[in-house]
């Protein structure tokens, strides 16, 4: 009896350390949220500088940060938030210039394009901007070549080589091994499932790809050669050459305008403020300037509502979840704060299903409020389904668009179960009770039905895409059939209404809505830190982690939308593309 006291004594203790020390954990938390509140200050003459440590995000959803991740020195921005500084920085006396000192900038296409329009403005203000690299990426060279001058290490270097792609196909991998997979779909450019289909590219896909990736770095090409006062030819000269690659060759053909160590760099940015070479350069990042500024307090409000990730049934974290979006879209819509709703939308697409849910709610947004979208990196498949209840909708020329087209994945493990002495007889109670086997494959009748509601789902896609764009059905099913477009194409062919970034879609919705004082808010929020911190021990959030960890976020992407329990009988508008600089 003295020993079972002694265990119960030791249970109660045990737990109560353990409750003590989730207390102390939550206050730690807090108190370090609070001493982030602090507000920084904005010396005179300091340079704002955007360095290594930043990663451009463009919703707060995106921003994956672990609470337990104390080495991780990322500092993640919002877009709208680093162009609202460089916008205040235009107009503020403290700050002098802008140094740009990043080599691998971590942020989309589109991102990177509305940052350099900030800068092109910024620098209309008299201020310089300076850009300085050791071992440049090409997204960085992108950003980094807006600048008024850029300076290179002596031994660093320019990733500069253009774009391209490679496509994987599975076909002999699947049959090698025995992996069934039963693939429906409509449109001949619906290339998510083509590496189940073929062994090489099909001549349609590669027409689309090459025109995508033309298309992109013919707008990426031309504004690098024009802010470095170098003619195209010279330009394409220097990216087929590899001339980047080498720091004598970069300053030859004009890439660089001189190669220096950093400290040398920053001696030019002190003479150029007129500061002492003896003294410490008053340097401040993105991240401590934003939190320097007071903010709006005006009740009128423009929301950003954005669409971030894949599109998903039911509830979940990151990405787009129709259960938990629905309701921030009534929310919106009954906040009498709100308005208008600019709708950013940076999403390949996913569940049918949950699109249609998606859509709806908006229509209904729409009968009592403006609703702009702003298409971000790309707007693909059931990305660009849900904008079909815009007002206007406004691309950046390189986003990656449409991709109007249905498809569905059923995979099977038939013939590797035979092939290893493993059958399945079935019992069932209908016709098609079987329809999906894991063991058996699907019924002929199945694929009829699957073929059916694939087809019924395209219909349903096309015709809510000609009330929105005021075109026919045959209009938008020759420029569909699942083909990705540019932004700028997809101006030309009538798929969204104007080129433009992300505050010309606030300041249409702000003219429309009648507001002229307003601040602008961010949906759906950042979780808090107890939040967070509950989602750590979630199951689902553990496997995805440790299934991330393994086979990386790309493949993890690929498994979720196309191998995955949850996906398995699922009708899909998603696009596989994503384009980013590299």
């Amino acid at each position: 009896m003295k020993s079972f006291f002694k265990n119960v004594l030791a249970n109660i203790v045990a737990i109560f350390l353990i409750f003590a020390t989730v207390f102390f954990f939550f206050i730690f938390i807090m108190m370090l949220g609070s001493m982030s509140d602090n507000k920084p200050t904005v010396k005179k003459n300091s340079v704002l500088t955007l360095d290594f440590k930043t990663q451009i995000i463009d919703s707060e959803t995106e921003d994956e940060e672990n609470v337990f991740d104390f080495k991780n020195k990322k500092k993640n921005i919002m877009l709208y938030k680093i162009v609202e500084a460089i916008k205040e920085a235009k107009t503020d006396d403290n700050i002098k210039g802008i140094s740009i000192e990043t080599d691998f900038i971590q942020a989309g296409i589109t991102q990177l394009d509305d940052i350099r329009t900030a800068l092109e403005d910024f620098k209309k203000s008299g201020k310089f901007v300076y850009a300085y690299g050791n071992t440049v990426s090409q997204p960085a060279y992108y950003l980094g070549s807006v600048a008024d001058q850029y300076f290179l290490n002596p031994s660093g270097g320019i990733e500069l080589k253009g774009l391209s792609t490679e496509v994987v196909f599975l076909k002999d991998f699947t049959k090698k091994y025995g992996i069934g997979m039963e693939v429906i779909r409509h449109g001949k450019f619906k290339a998510a499932v083509e590496p189940f289909l073929r062994n090489d590219i099909s001549p349609e896909n590669k027409e689309q790809l090459s025109t995508l990736l033309n298309d992109i770095w013919d707008n990426t090409s031309m504004n690098i050669a024009k802010s470095r006062k170098i003619s195209n030819e010279s330009f394409k000269t220097a990216v087929d050459s590899l001339y980047g690659f080498i720091p004598e060759l970069s300053l030859k053909n004009k890439l660089v305008d001189r190669l220096l160590q950093k400290s040398e760099y920053d001696n030019i940015i002190k003479k150029k403020i007129g500061v002492n070479s003896d003294d410490d350069l008053n340097s401040i990042s993105f991240n401590k300037y934003i939190n320097s500024k007071e903010k709006n307090n005006s009740g009128d409000e423009i929301a950003i509502l954005y669409a971030s990730g894949t599109i998903n049934n039911g509830e979940g974290n990151n990405n787009i979840y129709a259960v938990d979006y629905v309701k921030q879209i009534q929310e919106l819509q009954k906040d009498k704060n709100v308005k208008a709703v600019v709708l950013r939308i940076n999403s390949p697409g996913g569940s049918a299903n949950a699109s249609d849910e998606i859509l709806f709610e908006l229509q209904q947004l729409k009968k009592s409020k403006p609703l702009i979208v702003s298409f971000g990196d790309y707007a693909a498949s059931g990305g660009y389904y849900i904008a079909m209840a815009a007002d206007k909708i406004y691309s950046e020329p390189n986003t990656l668009t449409g991709s109007i087209g249905v498809f569905g994945t059923i995979p099977n493990a038939k013939v590797l179960a035979n092939k290893n002495g493993i059958r399945a007889d079935a019992v069932n109670t209908n016709a098609n009770s079987n329809m999906i086997s894991v063991l058996n494959g699907m019924t002929p009748y199945g694929i009829n039905i699957m073929t059916k509601s694939v087809e019924g789902t395209y219909k349903r896609f096309v015709h809510f895409v000609t009330e929105n764009r005021k075109k026919s059905f045959d209009q938008i099913d020759a420029i569909g059939g699942g083909r990705v477009w540019s932004g700028k194409r997809a101006k030309e062919i009538g798929l969204v209404d104007e080129l433009g970034n992300l505050q010309d879609a606030i300041t249409f919705a702000a003219n429309k809505s009648g507001t002229k004082k307003y601040s602008v808010e961010a949906y759906p929020k950042k979780k808090d830190k107890f939040e967070e911190l509950m989602e750590i021990f979630s199951p689902d959030d553990v496997e995805a982690k440790w299934m991330k960890s393994r086979i990386g976020e790309d493949n993890y992407k690929i498994y979720k939308s196309l191998l995955s329990e949850e996906n398995k009988s699922q009708i899909l508008m998603e696009s596989p593309y994503k384009v980013t600089l590299q």
